[in-house]
């Protein structure tokens, strides 16, 4: 038997292979408008939700009078607390303990207030009815009677004596009294220290606003007692085991999730909130599926927000210039409740991080986690890893000013080598890999760092002061856990991946493709991609931290493997030949030393219809899991200028430079995408993302009017180049880009910002630095 291969079973990896800008193959379906969002979603019978939300910031929860909303045409339902009894509540499994060694004070939040209102925006009620203005409608009529509670929405305010309490088991509004690193060797250091460079830091709290607002189906089939939640997520598998353990207190086979194209998300829409358990319970009532979708007033409100940290940061230098130590002190904002994953981001990840890419020898940070008033803080874009690398470069630009030494030299002088590499950080992790100072150069040069003295002068001319910034930078990844890389070939010829992650945005069937395509041969415009199916999984780690391609490639990498292996069997038994003597190159089996072959589509096609062999495989196909692999490091360095009007303090960044290493490229192209969004995003919380409280808890910049996000006309041309040194611990060498943007663009903004002021006599100013706060501090020529 001679079987000539499919023209189309290999097209060259030159061209779709790894490394390749391949173009994203979801693209002309989103363009023209053919993506299937929650919200596009219609169902048999569908109902439509609304939800009744608190007006006030801090309360006691008299009572619900849905009777007057009850009887308007139309509503077929309305839902409270009461009528969630036997379900469980939202909590937080991380196990974090205070100094004393007592653990994190983590009150579960309810899906419907039960007694008391935290936060303006918190869910109370859920109205349901025929069409979604009749519902809307009867939520209007509703009456919350809710006592009035004094209020806090500032971690200081929540610490100070006599404060209102939020929960009767957080005393104090404490719920973590966090600390960790070396005291005794960081005190050593800063007694000995030539200079110590201090810092007041303020990491802005951001409304995280996706393109998509949340929306939500909730179903119940009463005849397998099946819950199914149509849902935007970043991972069906963990949101589903969440939400079976945790809030429905069914088993995971009673539980499934299913999520098509999000748009956007940026960490928010990761863990259960509070709505999903209510429109699953009006559904199992009613026996019909019960729809949901924000309005983007509501969002502002219900959606997690992101950052708000504030710190002391301190340096300790040698007469030299060597870095000798770090010391953080703070307050992190919780908001009402805990979501499930905080306060990771603003105190393991800051310290982790805070480290970067200088060879510091030790550290203590401590943070005080507090309740307020305020919508729950959760995971936005880098999540504690752009705090971290937004201190220590704050830090290294201020000791260069106060010390004489040039900002440039004295990170040379402290930074990890190549030749330390396997670094072991005093944060405990270890750096498989990286050339900072290689890194640094090349952005130096690309920026053309030498000539900005004469681009200074020419702003000067036209009255525009200008600086110049850095931000050298080092992110932690999340460690990829178990991840299914599932590799399956349908009957028509195509090959589907299946596997945990899941596209928001990012663009994950090309570069997935890619992979398969290098180490299969399987023509890209064969593979297909399922991510948001709960029961087509085994496993499935979500996307987050950076981690979708060391967790779905590296899983994907092995699957190929056992699909080679597979394929091997059943080519010997195809060909008539030992399975030791079948090779495997280009997407084609051979037998060795002849041009007898099959291509393995054709194969997987003779398999899946029989071959004559009993003993052969069944399928090539493969259901394998990727176990838990270290996390990886991405680093780079961004060159940002920005040029201020001193009448008006608008500050422009008008060029920005990166030099960066992600490891291997499987897809350059997607990788600069990510790095602009994250720069973006970046930029519009350094210079104009402000939220605001008042002093009722109100939320004042509550809408687009108010809150500020940045535009095209706000993005500067950004050049990208790379500098790879791939990671050692996955065997694609990725390292992941995802939320990099944000790590480079936070410090080298406000770096340059502070280096246009500096002139005018001011030594810091924290972000969001607006216009009127650029303003201010000119008036006043001294720190903001």
């Amino acid at each position: 038997m001679n079987a000539r291969p499919d023209a189309r079973d290999f097209a060259g990896p030159q061209k779709f292979g790894i490394g390749q800008p391949v173009r994203r193959a979801e693209d002309p379906v989103l363009v023209r408008g053919e993506g299937r969002y929650t919200d596009d979603l219609a169902l048999d019978g569908q109902a439509y939700g609304v939800f009744v939300r608190s007006p006030v910031a801090h309360g006691l929860l008299r009572g619900i009078d849905a009777e007057a909303a009850r009887a308007l045409p139309g509503v077929l339902a309305v839902l409270t607390a009461a009528d969630l009894d036997g379900y469980g509540a939202i909590g937080n499994g991380l196990p974090f303990k205070n100094q004393d060694g007592t653990p994190m004070r983590k009150p579960p939040q309810a899906s419907l207030s039960t007694d008391r209102v935290r936060y303006v925006g918190e869910a109370v009620a859920l109205v349901v009815a025929e069409t979604l203005a009749e519902a809307r409608d009867a939520a209007e009529a509703v009456v919350v009677d809710i006592e009035d509670l004094p209020v806090v929405t500032t971690p200081d305010e929540a610490a100070a004596a006599g404060a209102p309490l939020l929960h009767d088991d957080a005393p104090g509004n404490l719920a973590l009294d966090f600390r960790t690193g070396d005291q005794a060797a960081t005190e050593a250091a800063f007694a000995q220290a030539a200079h110590v460079a201090s810092l007041d830091l303020v990491n802005n709290r951001l409304v995280i606003n996706p393109m998509e607002p949340r929306s939500a189906i909730g179903v119940y089939e009463a005849e397998s007692g099946r819950f199914t939640l149509h849902v935007g997520s970043q991972g069906v598998f963990g949101l589903r085991n969440s939400l079976a353990d945790g809030v429905l207190k069914q088993p995971r086979d009673k539980v499934r999730v299913l999520t098509g194209n999000v748009g956007g998300s940026f960490g928010m829409k990761a863990p259960v909130y509070p709505e999903y358990l209510p429109l699953l319970e009006a559904s199992k009532r009613l026996g019909r599926p019960v729809k949901w979708t924000d309005l983007r007033s509501e969002s502002f409100l219900s959606d997690h927000h992101g950052r708000d940290v504030a710190v002391t940061a301190e340096l300790a230098l040698d007469a030299q210039g060597h870095f000798l130590a770090f010391r953080v002190r703070g307050r992190a904002n919780m908001g009402g409740y805990l979501n499930p994953l905080s306060p990771l981001f603003q105190t393991v990840n800051i310290a982790r991080n805070m480290v970067g890419v200088y060879r510091t020898p030790a550290f203590d940070v401590a943070v005080e986690c507090l309740y307020t008033n305020t919508t729950p803080i959760g995971a936005y874009r880098g999540a504690g890893r752009p705090e971290g690398n937004y201190f220590i470069e704050r830090l290294i630009d201020t000791a260069a000013a106060e010390t004489g030494h040039d900002r440039v030299d004295l990170r040379r002088r402290n930074h990890i080598r190549p030749a330390d590499m396997p670094y072991k950080a005093p944060s405990g992790l270890t750096y498989d890999s990286g050339d900072f100072p290689a890194v640094l150069d090349r952005a130096l040069q690309a920026a053309d760092w030498d000539g900005f003295p004469a681009r200074r002068a020419e702003s000067e001319a036209n009255g525009r002061l200008r600086g110049i910034g850095i931000g050298d930078y080092l992110e932690i990844t999340a460690p990829p856990t178990n991840e299914m890389g599932g590799i399956r070939f349908e009957a028509d010829g195509t090959v589907t991946i299946v596997t945990g992650t899941l596209d928001y945005g990012q663009g994950h069937l090309t570069p997935f493709a890619q992979i398969l395509h290098d180490r299969l041969g399987i023509p890209v415009d064969r593979v297909r991609l399922v991510q948001g199916d709960s029961d087509q999984l085994i496993a499935g780690g979500g996307t987050g931290g950076s981690k979708s391609l060391m967790a779905s490639g590296t899983a994907l990498v092995e699957a190929g493997d056992l699909v080679i292996a597979k394929g091997r069997e059943a080519a010997a038994a195809l060909l008539e030949a030992g399975s030791a003597d079948i090779e495997f190159h280009d997407g084609r089996f051979t037998i060795a030393g002849t041009d007898r072959g099959i291509g393995l589509l054709e194969l997987a096609a003779k398999v899946r219809a029989g071959l004559p062999d009993p003993a052969a495989p069944k399928s090539l196909d493969v259901a394998h899991t990727h176990k838990e692999s270290p996390s990886a490091f991405p680093n780079g360095c961004h060159v940002a200028e920005v040029e201020v009007d001193p009448e008006t303090g608008v500050a422009t960044v008008v060029r920005y430079t990166t030099v960066n290493d992600f490891g291997t490229l499987v897809n350059p192209m997607l990788v600069e995408g990510q790095l602009h969004g994250g720069i973006v995003q970046g930029i519009g919380q350094a210079l104009m993302e402000r939220t605001a409280y008042d002093e009722q808890g109100q939320l004042v910049t509550g809408s687009f009017m108010d809150y500020c996000l940045p535009r095209a006309s706000d993005a500067p041309f950004m050049g990208f180049e790379s500098h790879a040194v791939p990671a050692t611990t996955n065997p694609l060498g990725v390292k992941g880009c995802g939320e990099a943007g944000c790590a480079g663009s936070l410090p080298s903004v406000m770096n340059a910002l502070v280096d246009a002021l500096r002139p005018r006599g001011i030594r810091h100013i924290n972000m969001p630095a607006t216009p009127q706060a650029i303003w201010s501090a000119l008036q006043q020529g001294a720190s903001a």
